[in-house]
């Protein structure tokens, strides 16, 4: 497909700002989720862990990663949901809470030194063995099951609102998916009918409509008494100015992972050491699979292979690297994120520029109370109306690389079905505290059925580099 804007190309410095916006809207839900997830009461105590920390912290990865990348991969890093049993088990495995988050930057740096690892393995023997390993025939299915698998995450979104009582939202779900169909339509008109700045930048204009939207039934709400109408929870600016307006109302100094581990290493253990290497390592292998297939995916879009330029030594050592430093700051290690590449599908911009911009961006935001709450009070259905086009398009990039394939040759057929189906059915196996989710069953199933029954050579056109 054609990009507007190519890698190596420069927006001018006010698009450029517009652009990193939009790509920090289409990341931000999933990353700031995992911290949020995370936080509850484990054995060590209870446990808050920052959203603002973590947005720090995927910035702060992702130029990591472009630094290693040579700036020729156009990806912004996130907070990895992979490694949400792991994060879980460190705190779980702690004797206090400051432990829990050191423990989270042990794991990062464990499996960090994974990605280094192959990374260096990959550098002497090259990437021809993956093409063979992963042809069209395995990353295309396992990339549509990427964007399937989010599915039902977008459409719970879109089902709720994101103000709430005792925990849970009022908003009534008709209401809620209005707010999310109205971002989803305008997303899908300004990226089919719009013109020049328009079509690039159609998930800000969807987003600030179904929040609009949004904030209108609230407000009605509000004044009505009626909390079935209340959407959005507005809770966070009053908080900004509850004890006046001061310093902390613009500017805040996130809790970083690392502040809040500090003195803890005297506290360290070898059987602590060796459960977050248990809890962390297995998951990097199986996050290291989808490395594979999101930077095939990425390939695919910009007609550029990015295993071979800058190369996939490149890219694991910057994800890798990358990871570590995230958790150091946000405390969840960092991988590439699907939303980010569909962004630079719909919008046609794989300006390596825009991801750097993004980046600092969200240093910059983690710092900004107004922003972040305004970033924090986006709901849930406007996002999940979003997430339906993003997720949507993920899964569709991975048809069209089914397309290449010769489905009327049995051993693609069963190869594609194994993994289509072992993914939309949530084959997940758990060792221990380990799980290896569905996706990465799928992929590890379907490289086995591709081993065993073997590629014909008329096929191997089909797996050379892009």
């Amino acid at each position: 497909m054609k990009m507007i804007y190519g890698i190596k190309d420069k927006p001018k410095f006010g698009k450029l700002i517009v652009f990193a916006f939009q790509q920090l809207l289409a990341i931000m839900a999933a990353t700031i989720a995992v911290p949020m997830i995370t936080s509850g009461v484990y054995n060590c105590g209870e446990v808050q862990m920052s959203t603002v920390a973590a947005l720090f912290g995927a910035g702060a990865g992702t130029l990591v990663y472009v630094l290693f990348t040579k700036a020729k991969s156009p990806v912004f890093l996130g907070s990895s949901f992979a490694f949400l049993g792991s994060m879980a088990a460190a705190f779980a495995g702690a004797t206090t809470v400051a432990l829990g988050y050191l423990g989270l930057i042990l794991g990062a740096v464990f499996a960090g030194l994974v990605y280094v690892v192959i990374a260096i393995a990959v550098k002497i023997s090259g990437v021809g063995w993956i093409n063979k390993l992963m042809p069209a025939a395995v990353i295309g299915p396992t990339v549509a099951i990427i964007g399937l698998s989010l599915a039902g995450n977008a459409i719970g979104d879109l089902q709720k609102g994101s103000y709430a009582v005792n925990g849970e939202p009022t908003a009534s779900v008709y209401v809620a998916i209005i707010c999310g169909l109205v971002t989803l339509f305008v997303t899908m008109f300004c990226s089919v009918f719009g013109k020049k700045m328009i079509k690039l930048i159609p998930f800000i204009i969807g987003i600030l409509s179904g929040y609009a939207v949004a904030a209108i039934f609230t407000v009605i709400g509000i004044k009505t008494g009626n909390d079935a109408l209340k959407v959005i929870d507005f809770s966070g600016f009053t908080a900004l100015v509850a004890d006046g307006v001061g310093v902390k109302t613009f500017f805040a100094v996130p809790d970083f992972t690392f502040l809040k581990a500090f003195g803890a290493f005297g506290e360290l253990s070898g059987s602590y050491i060796a459960a977050v290497a248990v809890a962390y390592v297995p998951v990097a292998f199986v996050v290291f699979a989808e490395h594979i297939a999101d930077h095939k995916n990425i390939s695919s879009i910009v007609e550029t292979d990015l295993l071979v330029e800058p190369g996939l030594h490149r890219t694991l050592l910057g994800d890798g690297i990358g990871s570590m430093v995230g958790a150091v700051f946000g405390g969840a290690p960092n991988t590439t994120y699907g939303e980010s590449i569909a962004c630079v599908a719909i919008s046609g911009n794989a300006s390596v520029a825009t991801i750097v911009c993004t980046s600092v961006l969200a240093i910059i935001i983690a710092f900004l109370s107004p922003f972040a709450t305004f970033l924090a009070s986006i709901p849930s259905c406007v996002m999940g109306g979003v997430c339906i086009s993003l997720y949507g398009f993920i899964a569709v990039s991975g048809l069209k690389m089914i397309q290449k394939v010769d489905l009327e040759d049995n051993r693609n057929l069963f190869v594609v079905s194994v993994i289509l189906i072992a993914g939309i059915g949530g084959l997940t196996v758990s060792f221990g505290k380990v799980t290896i989710t569905s996706i990465a069953c799928a992929l590890i199933l379907g490289i086995l059925t591709n081993v065993v029954l073997g590629n014909r050579e008329k096929n191997k056109k089909l797996n050379k580099p892009i």
